[in-house]
């Protein structure tokens, strides 16, 4: 499969559809009889020879059990309205939303950068986003491709970045810092960092008072400030993280 995939498409990669079916022990006629597709056709998949339409790469990724950041993009992932933010997380596992009744899984990502763009985002909302992030830190390259292209499209460089050094000081104070998901976040944050923007941006709280701005650009600390951020966002005010 190309890895290049467009908006729209499934990020489902042949290598993680095979890497699953093993992990199940499964056999290729095994997942094809749950899947209801040939094995021949499970075996054109795997060697990338075929493409995941979107209905069947949500079909194998519920069958499979596997990491929803390869569920598909939609066309519009900048759309999703910030009172539907809330429901998306909780869909994805978020212990702050149980509480709230999901709907279908969106991709992760999409639900990440969904946040990010937005003008204001409630405090709540905000505080799951490193999370998310340490949630699903393991992704393939082609989705760290896509989501730094996104975030440099978008203009989102420095909350991404801020986002991710959270999540990575998060996983750090734990004693995290040897395993994938770690080095993902550190490879993230350190991509994001040559493309961080210069110019001062709030973590998605554009309607903050101008006496709030100048008390957060003396009082951020420093992640905020290497990230030209004005949040005083820190490790310890994430209670789920």
């Amino acid at each position: 499969m190309n890895s290049a995939q467009s908006v729209g498409d499934s990020k489902m990669t042949a290598q993680e559809f095979r890497k699953a079916r093993q992990n199940r022990k499964w056999s290729q006629q095994k997942l094809a009889e749950k899947l209801g597709i040939s094995q021949g056709y499970v075996a054109l998949l795997e060697r990338g020879k075929r493409g995941f339409s979107s209905s069947l790469s949500r079909k194998a990724i519920r069958v499979l059990n596997m990491n929803p950041t390869a569920l598909p993009i939609s066309k519009a992932p900048f759309s999703i309205p910030s009172d539907r933010l809330a429901f998306e997380l909780s869909a994805l596992g978020y212990p702050g939303f149980r509480h709230l009744r999901s709907p279908r899984k969106r991709n992760p990502l999409e639900v990440l950068l969904g946040a990010l763009a937005q003008n204001n985002l409630e405090a709540r909302v905000t505080e799951a986003l490193p999370w998310l992030l340490l949630q699903y830190a393991e992704m393939s390259d082609a989705n760290q491709k896509w989501l730094l292209g996104q975030a440099r499209l978008q203009g989102l460089t420095n909350r991404l970045g801020f986002i991710a050094a959270l999540a990575r000081e998060v996983a750090a104070r734990s004693g995290d810092t040897t395993s994938p998901r770690y080095q993902s976040l550190l490879r993230l944050e350190e991509d994001l960092l040559r493309s961080r923007l210069d110019r001062e941006d709030t973590l998605c709280q554009s309607s903050l008072s101008l006496k709030e701005r100048e008390w957060l650009k003396q009082s951020r600390p420093p992640q905020a400030e290497t990230w030209h951020l004005l949040t005083d966002w820190l490790p310890e005010h994430l209670q789920y993280a």
